[in-house]
């Protein structure tokens, strides 16, 4: 029973504000179950699940999916941009252009390692399903250039040293060299460990710029 405080009044309107809420948070507990699922299925290699297996996979169900995306290609970007949301902060490097050449390698490479692990499958399905959604291309050209900019900011005084031909051609190798899609191809078909991939991305990473390193005071 409720107590003399929390008793309704007699003729009091029902509270339909709390019934808004709970059907409001329950929609976005089952909305973000949804993406969720589509992530787990990128995860384990399928990188076109169907609505069916979504909707099997996050127990919502299929008639509720398509309340929540307009169509299969909504579904796919949407889990998309969940997904990009949460790992962002993983690709952030400490004191950008900070510290020692050494330093300033080590944390760079730490922190695209650790941000592929996270985004590798959702990456792979981006790049599967770019060529004929715009949205998800758009983004993947996007997050491309941020990588790029990542890479000038880190070392803009080692390519501050270089010639201009030279500068830009070691920023496109590094920035190559530290894409996800380059990355992936050292863990998956080149079938490097973690380890030998962030051990050869430092190492190539020090030839290329090493030369200016020195010169830099």
């Amino acid at each position: 029973m409720l107590d003399a405080q929390h008793r309704a009044a007699p003729g009091a309107a029902p509270d339909h504000a709390g019934d808004a809420d709970g059907r409001t948070a329950r929609r976005d507990r089952n909305r973000d179950a949804v993406l969720d699922a589509v992530l787990e299925l990128f995860a384990e290699g399928d990188l076109t699940p169907s609505a069916e297996q979504v909707a099997a996979r996050s127990g919502v169900s299929l008639r509720s999916v398509y309340r929540y995306v307009a169509d299969r290609a909504d579904l796919m970007r949407a889990a998309i941009d969940r997904h990009i949301a949460r790992v962002e902060p993983l690709f952030v490097i400490d004191h950008v252009g900070e510290g020692t050449f050494d330093e300033r390698v080590e944390r760079f490479v730490t922190a695209r390692m650790r941000g592929y692990e996270a985004i590798a499958a959702t990456s792979r399905a981006s790049r599967f399903r770019a060529p004929t959604n715009d949205m998800i291309r758009e983004q993947l050209e996007l997050a491309r250039r941020r990588f790029g900019e990542q890479v000038e900011r880190q070392f803009a005084a080692e390519l501050r040293a270089m010639k201009p031909a030279d500068r830009r051609a070691a920023l496109a190798a590094a920035d190559a060299l530290t894409q996800i899609e380059t990355i992936d191809l050292y863990r998956e078909h080149h079938r490097r460990s973690s380890r030998e991939t962030r051990e050869l991305l430092a190492a190539a990473l020090r030839v290329l710029l090493q030369p200016a390193a020195a010169g830099v005071r």
